[in-house]
């Protein structure tokens, strides 16, 4: 945590993000970020649409923002980001009737800022 004897000493940090669903195979899209800098340290980016969807059952402004963001600069392939959810995230989740809610507003918003 910020403050603590990891950021006193190297100057970095690490959040703790509790459990949050991701697409089944994201491990498969993986993407090693700063690969050889770091002589013990690895790092991993996931895909954009396993990010966003890993935001679904959340959906605050925050992750609803970020979710727009990667919208736009990516930009989502609409039909990727249903097809991801339905097959490997779905099935996962506790209450799959409200995040197909949340994925359609989500979906509505981006079509609206793409129509502009």
């Amino acid at each position: 945590m910020q403050g603590g004897p990891l950021h006193k000493k190297y100057k970095i940090y690490l959040d703790h993000v509790g459990v949050a669903h991701v697409p089944e195979d994201y491990e498969e899209r993986l993407t090693e970020i700063f690969p050889k800098v770091f002589k013990h340290l690895r790092l991993f980016a996931l895909d954009p649409y396993d990010l966003a969807l890993s935001k679904l059952e959340r959906n605050v402004q925050r992750d609803r923002d970020d979710v727009m963001h990667l919208a736009r600069t990516v930009p989502f392939d609409l039909e990727v980001l249903k097809d991801r959810y339905q097959k490997e995230l779905r099935w996962q989740l506790g209450n799959p009737e409200r995040e197909d809610l949340t994925l359609r507003l989500w979906i509505e918003a981006i079509q609206e800022e793409r129509g502009k």
